[in-house]
């Protein structure tokens, strides 16, 4: 009897651990590591934190999102490798590396596609759109939540100014290193030369390229222009990213978390819009004023022209992504650019 009341005992105090245990067991904390490779002062960046912050009080704290900016966790195409094999949570990876793995994320890159930044996110918030567009993610080993920006890009080189397609015939320009880039400078008469980034500026100095092509702000920023006298507002390839997670990791989550995680990302392209914009009021345009750099501005009719050019960029395109895709993106922009 002896013997029994003690097992009785162990039994009891056992039970008690279990319903002691399990709520902080529960209470655990999820540690989410989420990579991009903007810098900390950009609007990419700004925006992933505001994410974490959105992410980490809507779960009282249940799920902590470490950011990693500067592609601390390695490159872009690297931290989509990693998000597809599961060592990494998210990323937010531009279209372009995307397009490596998700073909329909060439879209996106498509040159002078949309008229104007108030149709392009327009169309990038439009929920229909987006449904299609983040279908093609998951058979690829990706649930695509949202967008994060780095900006439209322009041109600069150290020949000529720039004003119709003509003009860049035979320049050496650096463009990264995307089929949908290398076909778009082709198509306009330009020798593309795929580079890493970090090697530009040094290539621009020594006259190896003769230009590249970046947003404004990450021309000004990295002091390309201090070597490229001739900056054209192109605003050819908006480079979106898409916030990517591991499918795995994903389906951890309950439907009340995915919910929360999905506004975060809306409230992140938000926040990285609005950053970037301040950036460009506030700093960029006094910079270029300051150093006295001559930027020109492409006219309406001057855009048009560049866009008649990519023509048969858009029919080779129109096949790779599929036309229900293609035609559905051209609908939106038809749409929003008239409304």
């Amino acid at each position: 009897m002896k013997r029994l009341a003690v097992f009785m005992l162990i039994v009891a105090f056992a039970l008690v651990s279990v319903v002691v245990v399990a709520p902080t067991a529960h209470a655990k904390k999820i540690v989410v590591k989420f990579g991009h490779v903007a810098p900390p002062f950009h609007g990419q960046h700004q925006g992933c934190l505001a994410f974490a912050k959105y992410v980490e009080k809507k779960t009282n704290g249940k799920i902590d999102i470490k950011v990693f900016p500067m592609g601390q966790l390695g490159g872009e195409r690297s931290m989509a490798e990693q998000v597809q094999s599961g060592t990494l949570q998210m990323a937010a990876i531009t279209t372009a590396v995307l397009s490596n793995f998700v073909p329909q994320a060439a879209l996106i890159d498509l040159p002078f596609i949309f008229p104007d930044r108030k149709t392009a996110y327009k169309v990038l918030d439009d929920k229909e759109f987006q449904k299609k567009f983040f279908s093609y993610f998951p058979p690829k080993g990706f649930v695509a939540i949202g967008w994060t920006e780095n900006e439209f890009r322009d041109m600069t080189n150290s020949k000529r100014a720039i004003h119709k397609p003509s003009d860049l015939k035979g320049l050496k320009i650096r463009v990264m290193e995307s089929p949908v880039y290398l076909d778009t400078f082709k198509q306009l008469g330009v020798q593309p030369v795929p580079m890493p980034f970090p090697e530009v500026y040094n290539a621009l100095q020594q006259g190896v390229i003769d230009g590249q092509d970046n947003p404004l702000l990450t021309s000004v920023l990295m002091k390309f222009t201090e070597v490229n006298k001739y900056v054209t507002m192109t605003h050819h390839i908006l480079t979106e990213c898409v916030i990517i997670v591991n499918p795995d990791f994903w389906d951890t989550l309950s439907a009340k978390e995915k919910k929360i995680f999905r506004e975060a990302a809306d409230l992140c392209i938000k926040v990285n819009r609005e950053v970037n914009a301040k950036l460009y009021k506030n700093k960029i345009w006094k910079v270029v004023k300051a150093k006295h750099i001559k930027v020109v501005k492409l006219t309406p009719q001057e855009r048009e022209a560049f866009k008649k050019a990519m023509t048969p960029v858009y029919a080779k395109y129109k096949k790779i992504v599929g036309p229900d895709l293609f035609n559905l993106f051209e609908k939106k922009i038809k749409y929003y650019s008239s409304h």
